[in-house]
């Protein structure tokens, strides 16, 4: 069995800021990496990295950046023979601008990721008997997750689905073919329409997600922890505390970590735990897919925080 992530594959180009410039201004930098990404590829390598099987499906250009991000999946242990390679336009980009604080302004220019089709969706279908579980974003287009969902459902895969980039205006009829929903606050605000500032707000969004059809909600409040709440159990997970570096992939890991812990059979508060840490090692690094952490270092991670399989 194993886990598929139907989604985008960008490269990143992040530049590293004393602060984030305000509007009109020109700011000096001092560095400058380009890291493979794409919230799709970001989760499917973090999966990979925790010893997860992982089938990616998605789209790259023809260009550079589409050689190196196909090579950078392989070289983590994803499965790419469903990646298709579009010739007829440019690789995913993103630019990122990341501060001393680790806070990030993040620009998404979507290429190949926004070619994503029908014919994707034929690809992904033969892979869903072996599935346990799909995860989906919002870097391709909205059509395209709604009916890899619809073939989700019905072949029974659970479906996680992480709303980001935010959007207003999600179709409704996405909401009850999701297992699993996991919004920061920015999203989770854009989704119920009031501001998602801590733990109170998150409940209250998670239970407005929940009313819109989706079986669990969890919403992550980044060094404030995680609310996680679904028709049996209703709970809050403290952050870790770490030194934040970069938090542009803590909620791709976030992903990953809770849907490793699933794979392997943990309880949703044991694998809540699980994506609160593969979240905080994420940013305590540079860089997207590069701070990605693996099954030694996480394993190393928890361990040391006295986290066991029951928490």
């Amino acid at each position: 069995m194993s886990i598929i992530v139907f989604g985008s594959i960008n490269m990143d180009l992040v530049a590293k800021v004393p602060r984030l410039p305000v509007l009109g201004e020109t700011l000096l930098g001092y560095d400058f990496i380009t890291v493979p990404g794409g919230k799709g590829a970001n989760q499917a390598v973090a999966l990979a990295q925790l010893g997860i099987s992982t089938r990616m499906v998605g789209r790259v250009g023809g260009d550079s950046f589409g050689t190196v991000l196909l090579d950078n999946l392989k070289a983590t242990g994803v499965q790419t023979d469903n990646i298709f390679i579009d010739k007829t336009v440019s690789s995913g980009i993103a630019t990122i601008t990341v501060d001393d604080a680790g806070n990030n302004q993040i620009i998404v220019i979507p290429g190949a990721n926004g070619r994503v089709n029908q014919e994707d969706i034929e690809r992904l279908l033969p892979l869903l008997p072996t599935a346990t579980t799909l995860l989906l974003q919002f870097e391709i287009p909205m059509f395209s997750i709604v009916a890899a969902a619809q073939a989700a459902r019905q072949a029974g895969v659970t479906v996680i689905v992480d709303p980001a980039p935010a959007q207003i205006n999600i179709p409704a009829e996405l909401y009850p073919l999701i297992d699993i929903i996991t919004p920061n606050e920015v999203e989770a605000s854009q989704l119920v329409g009031f501001a998602v500032n801590g733990e109170s707000e998150g409940f209250k969004a998670a239970a407005v997600l929940l009313e819109r059809g989706v079986r669990c909600a969890i919403v992550k409040l980044g060094a404030k922890g995680v609310v996680c709440v679904n028709a049996n159990e209703s709970f809050f997970i403290p952050a870790f505390p770490v030194h934040a570096v970069d938090t542009v992939a803590a909620g791709d890991a976030f992903n990953g970590g809770l849907a490793a812990a699933l794979f392997e059979g943990l309880s949703l508060r044991e694998a809540v735990v699980w994506g609160a840490a593969a979240g905080a090692i994420a940013a305590t690094k540079l860089g997207a897919q590069s701070s990605l952490p693996n099954r030694e270092t996480f394993d190393a991670f928890l361990k040391e925080r006295g986290v066991g399989n029951c928490y």
